[in-house]
């Protein structure tokens, strides 16, 4: 049972890898140039790292049967993909994605053609990669496993953990700060500065939240001119109290 589960955590590495150098390669190409086309900061898209999991274990027993897998594999991937879109929204109050454009879609969430394709790649997955990958997996030694497990497993949840933080955050700029002028000054920068990279790195992956997700407009050189006038005006305000 105990390696039954490590195997499933490291195929589901091994594609949430997979799903992101797809899909940062397809949309790097339609932009002409690179696209971190992610949710989270690392090399990495959960879904199809969870997608996968979730065929391999619940369509096991249908393995005989291509036609079965081909169509349980698209009601799996189409309710995967629609609830991920559905509370990713509610979370953000952002689109992640959205089909409205296609043919045969449900809500803007899910549509035909990529179910199609889901099915598809998971009959590729069921039959073809997952029995090699298995295998060479299986070569590994169990301390090397165990290592390489735990390694990814704290990436991935700091990599979590990060990325929620900063994309909750982006709506407003931390007041936290400390007295002293310099100190005030490279914090604001840093603050200003990296929302900014990660809200613009966030509309390149996904271009549909622009219009609709409620990010705050980071002008840097607006806050920062207007943080170092507030630290210029307490300066003055020292002076004169000495």
């Amino acid at each position: 049972m105990i390696e039954e589960v490590k195997l499933y955590i490291l195929i589901f590495f091994i594609y949430a890898v997979a799903g992101w150098i797809m899909e940062s390669t397809m949309i790097s190409i339609q932009n002409k140039k690179f696209v971190n086309r992610g949710f989270l900061i690392g090399p990495v898209c959960p879904i199809y790292g969870y997608g996968v999991v979730l065929v391999t274990i619940l369509l096991k027993k249908y393995q005989d049967d291509i036609l079965v897998t081909f169509v349980m594999s698209i009601i799996i991937c189409g309710i995967l993909e629609y609830f991920t879109s559905y509370f990713m929204e509610k979370i953000f109050k952002a689109r992640w994605w959205d089909y409205t454009n296609k043919k045969y879609n449900i809500n803007g969430r899910i549509c035909l053609d990529n179910l199609i394709l889901f099915g598809l790649a998971s009959c590729f997955i069921v039959y073809i990669s997952n029995p090699f990958i298995i295998s060479k997996l299986n070569l590994i030694p169990q301390i090397v496993e165990n290592i390489i497990i735990v390694l990814l497993i704290v990436i991935h949840i700091a990599d979590n953990i990060i990325s929620y933080k900063i994309i909750l955050n982006l709506k407003r700029v931390s007041s936290e700060v400390k007295d002293d002028t310099i100190e005030i000054s490279e914090k604001v920068r840093n603050i200003i500065h990296n929302k900014s990279v990660f809200y613009r790195r966030l509309v390149n992956a996904f271009p549909n939240i622009k219009e609709r997700v409620k990010f705050k407009d980071w002008d840097i050189r607006e806050r920062i001119e207007k943080r170092k006038q507030e630290i210029k005006e307490k300066i003055e305000e020292n002076k004169k109290g000495v």
